[in-house]
């Protein structure tokens, strides 16, 4: 008996969510709109002349160039900017220190010593 009751909660949970997706355009518009406060969303630039905008840029990592060509590539990996936007933040560090950090980090992981050897103990380099 409870196990039909079970089964009973089920499938009017599902046929209730099945009828809010399938007329979601009726209801939609009546709901407020989501603002996600701007501490937890920032939108990433997506060229290289707003890469310089937003601070991704420094002398020792110049993307003057880029813009000065008229470079139309889409600008910075969204992943590495994401990654080095947070270092920022949270170790309150420059582009650079962040750019830094992020590459070792990045080594570390990948099993890459700091002077950019591996540390596969099968690694055979000739010189």
């Amino acid at each position: 008996m409870a196990l039909l009751y079970y089964y009973s909660i089920c499938m009017l949970f599902l046929l209730a969510t099945t009828a809010l997706y399938l007329t979601r355009t009726r209801w939609q518009a009546h709901l407020p709109p989501l603002s996600l406060p701007t501490y937890v969303y920032s939108r990433l630039p997506g060229s290289f002349a707003s890469d310089m905008e937003a601070g991704f840029s420094s002398t020792a990592f110049d993307l003057t160039g880029n813009v000065a060509a008229g470079d139309a590539r889409a600008g910075l990996d969204d992943g590495g900017k994401r990654e080095v936007q947070r270092i920022m933040r949270a170790q309150r560090v420059s582009f650079d220190d962040a750019r830094r950090i992020y590459v070792e980090q990045r080594f570390a992981r990948e099993g890459i010593g700091a002077d950019g050897v591996p540390r596969d103990p099968k690694f055979v380099s000739f010189s």
